[in-house]
């Protein structure tokens, strides 16, 4: 029997410490369960605080900035700054028609006040006119002015708007000749325009594809630099044809910013739609002809633009300058063709597919040619350039990312010395065929 003293010196066996059960599969599926349920429980509670007093609390700050707006607009407190003098006038002449016994403007008053047209002249003579709907112009308000005048075939005429302040405003019949009237003749000649200037070039670009097909990697990738060349030839160039046109837009339109809005939107649109298609599809077949399909679109929105140039050349009596555009446009597009076809060398697609594309990228230019014969007007010839120049960004980069990943296959620099030697070529084609159209 041990002693008190031993039982005392008796060092204890520790108590072991329980294993945790190791964690399976199921007990985390069970944990990722209960957070998807707290976390579908917060959610019901946040729905729940979205009633009466959100809708309350969120038009407090436009309640309050209504009454800010009522009290400035009763008081006046920047009356103080005002003189007794006449606010700024704009007026912008938008459309001119020249009719069988004299001219008729379309007028915007883009200024700050209402503007009244007093007088008119024609060469420095006063002339009698009549406007509709009143004499009287409210702010961004339109008028039609009718004079008649015994113009002459071929002659150019001054016409100058002086309203009630004095201030005046001019415009101008470059040439005297009878504006086209809508009809069918009308109708059909202006399409026919469309066609001959959009889709027979395009067609007669496309048909360097078997030729194009017969060359080798590098050969095609020199293709596509050219075809990236040719489009940013361009975007600069219709980017330039935009701000020319906001020129002629009242400033309260704000032309520019118009232009690149308009621009950076459709760009936006197309990138969208661009990289779902690319997630819909890894086949890469599918994928070039998702982007020549893209190089279309944007090249059709280019052409509506030159289209809408023919036809208000033509309907403002501008027939040379419009013939001479019709060819100089021709020449231009044909170029155009060998782009679109170029992302599909690799692949053999059908006749279908090349005459769709033809169309897609022409037929635009006839949308664009009616416009501009029938209601043509600066506003429009913006915002379709601007939504031209958004879609021929988004295939540029389409474009590059082809070469990119050829290269990047074949472990090559992109920057190679045949991609750069296309991409300057392309521009270079494209400057030295504009010459028939600048000219």
């Amino acid at each position: 029997m041990a002693t008190n003293e031993e039982t005392l010196n008796r060092t204890p066996t520790p108590t072991p410490t329980p294993t945790p059960a190791p964690v399976t599969y199921a007990s985390a599926e069970v944990a990722a369960v209960s957070d998807r349920a707290e976390q579908a429980q917060q959610g019901r509670v946040a729905i729940e605080h979205k009633g009466p007093l959100t809708w309350l609390l969120a038009f407090i700050p436009l309640g309050l900035l209504a009454v800010m707006l009522a009290v400035f607009a009763l008081t006046n407190p920047l009356a103080i700054f005002s003189a007794n003098i006449p606010p700024t006038e704009s007026l912008s002449i938008q459309r001119v028609t020249v009719t069988q016994d004299g001219f008729r403007f379309d007028v915007v008053n883009g200024g700050p006040a209402d503007v009244t047209i007093a007088q008119t002249t024609v060469d420095g003579a006063f002339w009698n006119f009549s406007i509709e709907p009143s004499a009287t112009i409210p702010r961004l308000g339109t008028a039609t002015i009718a004079m008649q005048y015994p113009w002459v075939e071929g002659e150019p005429h001054a016409i100058t708007l002086l309203t009630s302040t004095g201030a005046t405003f001019t415009g101008e019949v470059g040439v005297a000749t009878e504006t086209p009237t809508p009809g069918v003749s009308q109708f059909l000649t202006y399409g026919l325009l469309g066609i001959y200037v959009g889709v027979i070039p395009i067609i007669l670009g496309m048909a360097w594809f078997p030729a194009m097909k017969r060359l080798g990697r590098r050969g095609l990738n020199v293709i596509l630099a050219l075809t990236i060349g040719l489009l940013v030839f361009l975007l600069v160039d219709t980017l330039l044809e935009a701000f020319e046109f906001s020129a002629q837009l009242p400033e309260v339109y704000q032309g520019v910013p118009l232009t690149l809005f308009a621009a950076i939107l459709t760009w936006l649109g197309i990138s969208a739609v661009s990289s779902r298609g690319a997630r819909k599809s890894e086949d890469p077949a599918k994928q070039r002809s998702f982007v020549a399909t893209l190089l279309s679109l944007s090249i059709g929105m280019h052409n509506m633009g030159e289209g809408l140039a023919i036809g208000a050349a033509f309907a403002l009596g501008q027939s040379a300058l419009g013939s001479f555009l019709v060819i100089g446009f021709t020449l231009h597009n044909i170029t155009e063709g060998v782009g679109i076809a170029a992302p599909l060398t690799r692949d053999n697609p059908r006749l279908k597919q090349f005459a769709l594309l033809a169309l897609l990228a022409g037929g635009p230019a006839t949308i664009g040619a009616w416009i501009g014969g029938f209601f043509y007007t600066p506003l429009l010839a913006v915002i379709f350039l601007g939504i031209g120049a958004g879609a021929i960004f988004q295939v540029i980069i389409e474009v590059g990312r082809l070469l990119v990943r050829d290269a990047e296959r074949a472990k090559e620099p992109v920057m190679h010395w045949s991609s750069v030697g296309g991409l300057a070529a392309g521009i270079a084609i494209m400057y030295f065929t504009a010459f028939f159209v600048k000219l």
